[in-house]
């Protein structure tokens, strides 16, 4: 079935969407972008994607394409129009384009770029995967350092990720000066001792959405949280782990670079943390 997209203001069939081969996103990975969660035909944790897509657009000085208000309008009528009961919402925003390639930005009044699709995944929240949990191994981190802007320059970590499928594993998570940054698409954990640990807010991570709601989550569960820098072999020695991002909720973590954590099952912490994100972020849903 052909999906409706939404590109520039206009609803289309997928199959007739374009954008100018000058575009600056096309051209120069000049673009940002958020990925919002559908669950029981809802947006999960709208208005953190939507704060958060601000702020990349003003970091980069980039031009707001619409309202907040038709941002939701749209998402809700994709959601919609494409059936999707569970599934993602992929919106992207970019420089636009002044019909020419330039290193230079185009004149201020040039107007974004702005597409949205939806991709539609049964059983996104009853996840087989989350079951069993992940494995992952460690890679250096070479990505440019403003990671907290959600930039489309996702070529690094598509190679990591192909680095862990090589290796026999599911993802990987980045090494920077001795300490792990993130995952190739989420934000990174370890428990010991029943103390989360994961790398406090800076340029070096994203600001992850859900990493905000579920340590907000796991304070008001009273589990006791450390915001600090780690190593890989912390994460090794740790009794489970696990990841979080806006298509895979909490992911439990498994394997680490071929150590098993814990009986190498997904740890209770995990597990908890999990369905409680799942249960409080479809009661919220809009």
């Amino acid at each position: 079935m052909t999906r409706t997209v939404y590109v520039n203001g206009d609803y289309l069939p997928e199959t007739e969407a374009k954008v100018s081969i000058f575009d600056r996103g096309f051209l120069m990975a000049d673009a940002v972008y958020e990925v919002t969660s559908v669950l029981g035909g809802k947006l999960i944790d709208f208005e953190g994607h939507a704060v958060r897509l601000k702020r990349s657009l003003d970091e980069l000085d980039m031009a707001e394409p619409c309202t907040k208000d038709e941002l939701l309008e749209i998402h809700r009528k994709l959601v919609e129009l494409n059936g999707i009961d569970e599934g993602l919402v992929y919106l992207q925003v970019t420089r636009g384009s002044d019909g020419d390639r330039d290193f230079v930005f185009p004149a201020a009044d040039t107007k974004p770029t702005i597409v949205l699709f939806t991709q539609n995944k049964p059983g996104l929240a009853d996840s087989a995967a989350a079951k069993v949990g992940a494995k992952i191994i460690s890679i250096e981190d070479i990505r440019w350092g403003r990671r907290d802007i959600k930039t489309v320059q996702l070529l690094y970590p598509s190679m990591g990720k192909m680095m862990a499928k090589k290796a026999g594993a599911d993802d990987a998570w980045m090494i920077e000066d001795g300490h792990v940054t993130e995952g190739t698409s989420n934000n990174a954990y370890f428990v010991k001792d029943g103390v989360i640990v994961t790398r406090p807010l800076s340029n070096d991570i994203l600001h992850g959405i859900t990493r905000k709601a579920v340590l907000r989550m796991a304070e008001e569960a009273q589990l006791k949280v450390e915001e600090r820098l780690f190593t890989i072999d912390e994460a090794k020695a740790a009794d489970e782990a696990f990841t979080t991002s806006a298509s895979a909720f909490v992911m439990p973590v498994v394997e680490i670079d071929g150590v098993a954590l814990g009986d190498g099952t997904p740890g209770p912490i995990a597990k908890r943390l999990r369905e409680i994100y799942l249960e409080e972020s479809i009661k919220a849903a809009v």
